[in-house]
C-alpha cells in the first residue's frame, strides 16, 4: 500500500525525532588517565599549599620572637646538650637530665630579675651543665645569697616529679633522674666559687670559701674525681683569688656588709635543703658496677 505525501512526511518526522541508539563510551587511555591522576595531585597539591603557607608565615613569626628573646641559643644548645647525653646514656634519659638543669637554671633567672638585674637565658654545655650570663648579682652579698640559693631550691622542686612517679610507678629510669637531680643541686651547694654554695655563704665572708676549697678537695679525693676540682679551679680560681686578695678593700666590705639575722637565715636555709639533698641522694641511690 503506498503512503500519501502527507503521511511519508510525517513517518520521516517520526524516525527524526526518534532517540539515537545508545553506545558504550569509549575506555579511558594510558594518557587520559595519567593526566587525571596529575590533575588531582594537583589539586591535593594546592590544598596543601596554602596551609603550609600559613605555617610557614607563623613559623618566621615564632623564628624572629625567639631570637628577639634570646631563646633561640637555649633551645639549640640544649637539643645538642640532649643528643650528647642520649648516645651515651639513652634519649628518655637525656631529655630529663637535661630539663631538671634547665629547671636549676630558671631558679637563678628567676631571682636575678627579681633583684632588677638582667640575666640571659641558659646556655648548656655538653657534659659540663648549664650556665646563665647578668652584669652582677645584686647589689650585696645577701642579693648574691639569694640569686645563689633559688638555682638548687628551683632545682629540688623539679626533682620532686621524677621521684613522684618513681614512687607511683618503680620506674628504674625515673629513680635515676631523682637521684642525679638530688645529687646534682647537692654538689652545687659546696661552699666555694664558683658553684651556688659558694654564692650563698657570700654572706659569712670570703673566708669560708677556703672552708669551700678544703670540702671540695675532700669531696673530690672520697667520691666526685678529679675533674670536679678542676672544673672548679679553672671556672671559680680567677674570681675565688680575686674576691679573697680584695677581702680588706671598701668595696669588699659594702658587699659583706649583711645583718647577723639575714646570715642566720640564709645559714638555715642552706642547712636545711642540704640535708634534704642528703637524705634524697640517699634514698634514691642504686649501686652499680661495671
Amino acid at each position: 500500500m503506498e503512503l500519501s505525501r502527507q503521511q511519508a512526511a510525517a513517518v520521516e518526522a517520526d524516525a527524526s525525532l526518534a532517540p539515537e541508539p545508545l553506545t558504550a563510551p569509549e575506555p579511558p587511555t594510558a594518557e587520559d588517565l595519567y593526566k587525571e591522576r596529575n590533575q588531582s595531585r594537583l589539586k591535593k597539591l594546592g590544598g596543601l599549599l596554602l596551609p603550609l603557607a600559613v605555617l610557614a608565615s607563623k613559623a618566621k613569626i615564632l623564628f624572629l620572637a625567639l631570637i628577639k628573646i634570646k631563646a633561640l641559643t637555649t633551645l639549640g644548645t640544649m637539643f645538642i646538650s640532649i643528643v650528647a647525653y642520649g648516645l651515651a646514656f639513652g634519649w628518655p634519659f637525656a631529655v630529663g637530665f637535661v630539663l631538671l638543669l634547665f629547671v636549676h637554671e630558671t631558679g637563678h633567672v628567676i631571682q636575678l630579675r627579681r633583684e632588677g638585674v638582667e640575666a640571659s637565658a641558659p646556655v648548656f654545655i655538653p657534659f659540663v651543665g648549664a650556665v646563665i650570663s647578668a652584669k652582677s648579682l645584686g647589689e650585696d652579698a645577701a642579693a648574691e645569697a639569694r640569686v645563689g640559693l633559688a638555682g638548687p631550691i628551683l632545682g629540688t622542686l623539679g626533682t620532686l616529679i621524677p621521684l613522684a612517679i618513681y614512687l607511683a610507678t618503680g620506674s628504674d629510669l625515673w629513680r635515676a633522674l631523682a637521684y642525679v637531680g638530688f645529687f646534682l643541686n647537692l654538689i652545687n651547694l659546696l661552699p666555694v666559687l664558683p658553684l651556688d654554695g659558694g654564692r650563698a655563704m657570700a654572706v659569712l665572708g670570703p673566708k669560708i670559701w677556703i672552708a669551700g676549697i678544703l670540702i671540695t678537695i675532700a669531696a673530690t679525693v672520697i667520691f666526685l674525681g678529679p675533674f670536679m676540682l678542676v672544673f672548679v679551679l679553672l671556672l671559680g680560681g680567677p674570681e675565688l683569688y680575686h674576691r679573697f686578695k680584695n677581702r680588706n678593700s671598701e668595696e669588699s666590705r659594702t658587699l659583706h656588709s649583711v645583718p647577723t639575722r639575714t646570715k642566720i637565715v640564709v645559714g638555715a636555709v642552706y642547712l636545711s635543703l642540704a640535708a634534704l639533698l642528703i637524705v634524697g641522694v640517699a634514698e634514691t641511690y642504686v649501686s652499680r658496677t661495671l
